[in-house]
């Protein structure tokens, strides 16, 4: 088996009483650009999962912009993931590769001497996926960033062979950009169930009317529009969003 397999598959070879086990959820989070909502909208997915009763755990396997606090580098969207999830694992698993230099993957790697490489993502992959019920995965950037020489964000995305949600920063080229997005991503053999419509601008013109666009051209149901909010939290974004149609998607659970 070569990297360039889905490490799911790993998984189901190892344990061949798999087909008995329930189907759990488990996405990965992309967006159209940086800074367009993909932690946030990873956190609400989290959040939503917490309330269903399920133990459900974040990653961000590549993070760039971190400070040192209290002897540890801490990264404020794998800081906001963890908070937003119920399983405490440890940092070098939910975010095998952290930087200080708030740049591309790549370059940040580069300026402390480190080589990203898929190994210890696929493998920190598996041990949370073994200690939870679900996962979210967040992807860098948009969906194709260099993390080195001859690896980027999407060879990642299909390694890792799970359904993809995208974010999609509502402002003027959203569209082009995001329906460029989803044929990066089918490229891949990966399949998009669903999208999120965030906010970026307050008065952007004509947002009805792009996210109508998008709508008749993205083929996953728009899981809800997410306004600029006043303090950006995991609960409140959750709020405007609906996954319960998302594959694998855990049921409400019932109190007796």
């Amino acid at each position: 088996m070569s990297l360039d397999d889905p490490i799911l598959a790993t998984a189901e070879q190892a344990a061949p009483a798999a087909d008995a086990l329930p189907s759990r959820f488990a996405c990965f989070v992309t967006g159209t650009d940086t800074e367009i909502g993909k932690t946030l909208t990873s956190s609400a997915i989290l959040h939503a999962l917490v309330q269903r009763g399920v133990r459900a755990c974040g990653m961000k396997p590549v993070a760039a912009g971190a400070e040192l606090r209290d002897g540890e580098l801490h990264n404020e969207d794998a800081d906001m993931l963890a908070a937003a999830g119920n399983v405490t694992m440890l940092r070098n698993l939910t975010t095998p590769y952290m930087f200080r230099e708030p740049a591309a993957p790549h370059i940040a790697a580069a300026l402390e001497g480190v080589q990203i490489d898929s190994v210890p993502i696929l493998a920190a992959y598996l041990e949370v996926a073994a200690a939870s019920d679900a996962v979210v995965v967040e992807g860098v950037g948009g969906f194709r960033v260099p993390l080195s020489s001859s690896y980027d964000t999407a060879d990642l995305a299909q390694q890792l062979d799970l359904p993809v949600i995208l974010v999609v920063g509502m402002r003027l080229g959203c569209i082009s950009q995001a329906l460029l997005t989803i044929e990066a991503i089918t490229a891949r053999g990966l399949k998009v169930i669903g999208w999120v419509a965030n906010t970026l601008e307050v008065e952007m013109r004509f947002q009805e009317e792009n996210i109508d666009a998008l709508i008749e051209r993205i083929p996953a149901p728009l899981l809800g529009r997410v306004p600029r909010l006043a303090q950006p939290s995991a609960a409140a974004a959750a709020a405007h969003l609906d996954f319960t149609g998302l594959p694998n998607w855990p049921a409400q659970p019932t109190h007796n």
